[in-house]
């Protein structure tokens, strides 16, 4: 005797998950990008730790600035690349990645610039301190070459792009096809 074949089958085919959890590239990072912010978050962390090791402080106003600007640099720069380089950025329920990518570099960017620059011109000019300065500076290098790169690969990411290019580089020519509503009064 034969064997018995199941009288009810399967419906669906079970989805096989897939284990990779690092997907770069991806819309939102390209390969280049991700070891850009690597870097950034490598030089943002130096800059940090040479910052913290700095024990004695004749004004201390720009330490704590720096302190604060590499700490947040360090902190969501590895959020942001977490965030992009895995399906997380999926579950967040936010749709303008590239936006806030772009704007969060820029802003990162000028703000380490200043708290270089704030932190280079009032420090007691120890090692440890033009150290920190030093990090802090190409850690501003890699965040503008992260936004020039962004700009250069995807455009400017609120750039308006609402008119329609003609299709021969020319002017767009206005329609000659009359108005429903014109040919239904001539009716």
């Amino acid at each position: 005797m034969a064997a018995a074949e199941p009288v009810y089958s399967p419906t669906t085919v079970s989805e096989t998950k897939s284990k990779k959890w690092l997907i770069v590239p991806t819309d939102n990072l390209d390969k280049v990008r991700c070891l850009i912010k690597v870097v950034e978050v490598l030089l943002s962390f130096v800059a940090f730790i040479l910052e913290e090791v700095v024990t004695n402080c004749m004004s201390c106003s720009p330490l704590y600035f720096f302190e604060f600007v590499s700490c947040t640099a360090f902190l969501f720069t590895t959020l942001l690349l977490i965030l992009l380089a895995t399906t997380l950025h999926k579950r967040v329920g936010i749709s303008c990645w590239p936006s806030l990518d772009f704007v969060y570099t820029a802003l990162m960017a000028a703000f380490f610039l200043i708290a270089s620059i704030v932190f280079a011109s009032d420090n007691s000019g120890t090692d440890l301190e033009n150290a920190a300065v030093a990090f802090g500076f190409l850690a501003t290098v890699a965040f503008l070459v992260d936004a020039g790169w962004f700009v250069k690969t995807r455009g400017f990411p609120f750039k308006k792009t609402n008119q329609q290019a003609a299709s021969n580089g020319g002017a767009p020519v206005a329609e000659a096809e009359k108005l429903n509503r014109e040919q239904n009064e001539a009716d």
